[in-house]
């Protein structure tokens, strides 16, 4: 079955350019024309990955993406953004809020497919992970277990939840807002001191492997596998 792909943009010309070259790369194509819709559309459709502008009438795609982000029937949904902007701090404020993927207007259709194809397959390679590897990390899944260096760490389950979001976010910025979504729950009054001293007392028990986790100053957290 082709997969499905939500475009949300409110320029009538680029939404024409990208269901024709979507269409034409073998993809089912929906679309929508502003925010509202776009999550309608995304609760509705079930779409396998969404395509969004970040410029959109009435609500911008920053928020669309973070709604889409922190309800649990949208939050599994990959999503690229797409904007004339190329600042680099749009293009962190994009991913900090969830998205997988960013491409700046004008864009080349064939870069685009290729980053859409790029998406999906990683979307499907960390589809329930048994193991996680990253540098001198190795997470266990089924045993709720992590080593360093083959050696066994003993974690909370509040920092293993933290640890694997981390890991299983392919170097992407979580923000508080997010980890306290995916490890506490909407539904738990957590602060973003709370937050940070689960991180530090995680970062002491992985010792030099500590390095792979990031603070991104006014963001969050990243996991980097870089020196």
């Amino acid at each position: 079955m082709n997969p499905k792909i939500l475009v949300v943009d409110d320029e009538i010309d680029i939404l024409t350019l990208l269901e024709y070259n979507l269409k034409k790369a073998g993809f089912k194509v929906i679309s929508a024309n502003d925010g509202p819709e776009a999550i309608e559309s995304a609760k509705r459709e079930k779409p396998n990955l969404i395509i969004l502008d970040i410029m959109l009438p009435s609500m911008e795609g920053t928020e669309v993406c973070k709604a889409l982000k922190k309800d649990d029937t949208t939050s599994h949904i990959p999503v690229i953004m797409l904007t004339a902007k190329g600042e680099e701090i749009d293009r962190i404020v994009g991913l900090e809020l969830g998205a997988d993927d960013y491409i700046t207007k004008p864009f080349s259709p064939r870069e685009l497919i290729l980053r859409v194809k790029a998406v999906l397959k990683r979307g499907q390679a960390q589809e329930k992970p048994k193991t996680i590897t990253k540098g001198t990390v190795y997470v266990d899944m089924d045993r709720n277990s992590v080593t360093v260096n083959n050696k066994p760490l003993n974690l909370t389950p509040i920092e293993f939840k933290l640890l694997t979001e981390l890991a299983m976010s392919d170097g992407r910025v979580l923000s508080r807002d997010n980890l306290l979504d995916r490890v506490w729950g909407r539904d738990c009054y957590v602060t973003d001191r709370t937050i940070d001293t689960h991180i530090r007392r995680l970062r002491e028990k992985l010792g030099k492997a500590q390095r792979y986790i990031e603070t991104v100053r006014g963001f969050g957290y990243r996991f980097s596998e870089g020196e």
